[in-house]
């Protein structure tokens, strides 16, 4: 695998962010859980950051040693077996004080990394 390859995981993470945020733009809690299909669609991208983080090697977390890399992995474990529950305040929570900030500092290791050859 070469280096372009593994930014595409942390790009796979940014896109993922990007998507749980814009489903939420303009929601309180109780409009995001009362919206059956937004809300799906936003435990679903979550799940799909922490599949992704799973991908990322040890050498591109280190460019990025502030982000959550297990408990990002650990919340994805959470929601997609379900059988533990996530209550909305906890997902409300990951959108509000977690996405943007992980949506930040995941930049660095992208930038970091070589460009793709060509």
């Amino acid at each position: 695998m070469s280096e372009r390859d593994l930014g595409l995981y942390v790009e796979d993470l940014l896109e993922f962010c990007g998507k749980a945020l814009s489903y939420a733009a303009g929601l309180t809690e109780a409009t995001l859980t009362a919206d059956a299909m937004r809300y799906d669609a936003i435990l679903r991208n979550i799940e799909l950051v922490g599949e992704a983080a799973t991908h990322v090697p040890d050498a591109v977390r280190a460019l990025s040693p502030e982000v959550p890399w297990r408990q990002i992995i650990a919340t994805r474990n959470r929601v997609a077996h379900g059988d533990l529950g996530i209550a909305a305040e906890t997902i409300w929570s990951i959108l509000r004080d977690d996405l943007p900030p992980l949506r930040e500092a995941l930049v660095a290791p992208l930038n970091q990394l070589p460009p793709a050859p060509a």
